[in-house]
């Protein structure tokens, strides 16, 4: 497959991984009281602290899988250290195991595919994107730049569902995203080793999110 069109493909919000569940902790920040008028902030604060771990992450582990042998584990400790929060632990293991089937089906004889189960039934995505964003032939900087690229679109596309918003304006907001997700492209590959993987804390996400796994009532799963 063409790495264009594997690009393409990891960006689709449509391919199956569970990712429509997901609100980015959208929801459970608009029913802390957060202004809807500060999305766009969020969306860019979320990016700089969850999106970059996570994006390094996936970098990381897209090196690994090129490894032989191919050894995901390191990794995939090192983000769990940096994912306090359980329901985000859950709610990214969620997406993994959806993608981890993505993977399975399109390059499942590829080493690093094959080591995915290791990791357990709920892989974390960004350890998952990366061993298959390696297994279709992408750069670091094209895995790292789909992961953030998801994370913005993610919070875009939850909008829409939960406030009175002009699509055009939650496209505008991605958009606008566009040198920040670029930036953090950047110091994403420059990360090294595990012991660099960014331990950066959105303390509000976390809280938020703890809280929201105790409503009966959500659209979002986090």
């Amino acid at each position: 497959m063409d790495t264009a069109l594997s690009t393409m493909l990891l960006a689709d919000a449509r391919v199956p991984t569970g990712g429509h569940a997901q609100s980015g902790g959208l929801e459970p920040a608009l029913q802390a009281g957060m202004s809807p008028d500060d999305v766009p902030t969020f969306l860019e604060s979320r990016l700089r602290t969850v999106g970059l771990v996570e994006a390094s992450a996936v970098v990381l582990a897209a090196r690994a899988a090129r490894r032989r042998p191919v050894q995901l584990s390191p990794v995939h400790e090192a983000l769990l250290a940096r994912t306090p929060a359980r329901p985000l632990r859950e709610s990214s293991g969620m997406v993994g195991r959806g993608l981890r089937r993505l993977a399975e089906r399109i390059r499942g004889d590829d080493p690093a595919v094959a080591t995915l189960p290791e990791l357990g039934p709920r892989p974390q995505r960004p350890v998952v994107l990366g061993a298959l964003a390696a297994a279709l032939g992408l750069e670091d900087a094209q895995a790292a730049r789909s992961g953030l690229y998801e994370d913005a679109q993610t919070v875009a596309a939850a909008a829409l569902k939960l406030l009175a918003v002009d699509p055009l304006d939650a496209t505008t907001w991605v958009v606008d995203a566009g040198d920040t997700i670029e930036e953090l492209v950047t110091a994403a590959t420059d990360t090294g080793s595990c012991a660099e993987l960014p331990a950066l804390t959105a303390p509000h996400i976390e809280q938020w999110t703890l809280l929201h796994a105790t409503r009966t009532r959500r659209i979002f799963v986090a």
